[in-house]
């Protein structure tokens, strides 16, 4: 069902959802950014409609708050292990068409690849989530290319159009909230991009050979294993346990699971001092076939959703998207040497 409710209005609404949800939206946070007296737009919880960060790309995803950084799985005692209790309010999440569909990867790798994790099915299932439209492409996007730009699985979705907001709403009791206010029925369809600036081209021949190019040798030098280009993707589900002693025995704690990156050191690193990836353009190499090769193989489809916060995160200006399109030129250099 479709409504036109006009802006004035929305704070009405939004108060009622807060007795229900903690609102999680793309919000700026003052002079956080990575440079001085900059701003850093990144998500958190918010209590007003118009804290809400609607014409800028958010440096990191919503990722974070269904996959928490540091996340408690249990506590234990000598003899007994207890979960965390669940907030006694669900989540609302504010999102994009390609965080929408980075959320389809993040349930297949959490819930269908092997066993179930319990530990973020309780989260996912506590949330509802809305759909911010596209009216622009913004910096190093490239969602066209992946087929992300459109997403139609939410469960309400909001455009600013003047001074109305377009309303899409597939969940019923979010529904009745808004005939709370003044409002108009009307077909809506959710805003989204065409083209972008950036695009990219993933070979169709492309397979694993493309591991032995020597495209991969520039990033030994230029990439310094900082791990952010993982820490903002939407996609990225690496993680380590850690376990928390409150006392010296050893016998009561807390379990932790910590987000991980597989472009640090230390990161492939098995007993006996081995590693499997040493070289930062051999991590370099493992994430890019992850995420435009393997995963599809497996899935039928790119693990990259085209955000472009990669590129929009590093410090040395490494851009993934370039890297996927040098793809068809480091095929024709492994098909040469056959």
């Amino acid at each position: 069902m479709g409504f036109q409710i006009r802006k004035d209005d929305i704070q009405t609404v939004f108060q009622s959802w807060l007795e229900n949800y903690r609102i999680f939206a793309p919000k700026v946070y003052a002079q956080t950014g990575r440079f001085s007296d900059t701003d850093c737009v990144r998500y958190g919880e918010v209590t007003s409609f118009d804290e809400i960060v609607f014409d800028k790309k958010s440096e990191f995803s919503y990722k974070e708050v269904i996959v928490p950084v540091s996340q408690t799985l249990f506590y234990f005692t000598e003899d007994q292990v207890t979960e965390p209790k669940l907030p006694s309010k669900k989540a609302m999440i504010f999102l994009r068409s390609c965080d929408m569909h980075a959320l389809k990867r993040l349930d297949h790798m959490y819930l269908k690849n092997g066993c179930e994790d319990t530990y973020y099915k309780r989260l996912r299932e506590n949330c509802v989530f809305v759909l911010i439209g596209c009216t622009q492409s913004y910096d190093n996007c490239f969602c066209v290319s992946m087929e992300t730009n459109i997403s139609t699985n939410y469960d309400m979705s909001i455009d600013i159009k003047d001074d109305y907001l377009m309303i899409d709403c597939k969940h019923e009791a979010l529904s009745k909230s808004l005939e709370a206010v003044q409002y108009k029925l009307c077909e809506v369809t959710p805003s989204y991009v065409t083209e972008n600036k950036v695009k990219v081209s993933i070979p169709e021949n492309l397979s694993n050979k493309v591991a032995k190019s020597s495209v991969w040798d520039e990033y030994n030098s230029r990439c310094i294993a900082c791990g952010r280009c993982n820490f903002v993707c939407p996609t990225c589900t690496c993680f380590t346990m850690q376990d928390l002693f409150y006392t010296d025995n050893g016998k009561v704690g807390e379990r932790r699971r910590i987000w991980a990156s597989c472009m640090v050191d230390g990161y492939t690193d098995v007993a006996g001092g081995g590693a499997y990836r040493k070289k930062n353009g051999e991590r370099m190499r493992f994430k890019v076939l992850h995420k435009v090769l393997n995963y599809r193989k497996r899935t039928g489809y790119n693990m990259c959703v085209g955000c472009g916060r990669c590129d929009d995160i590093c410090p040395e200006y490494i851009s993934f998207s370039n890297c996927i399109n040098k793809l068809e030129d480091a095929m024709k250099e492994v098909n040469s040497h056959e």
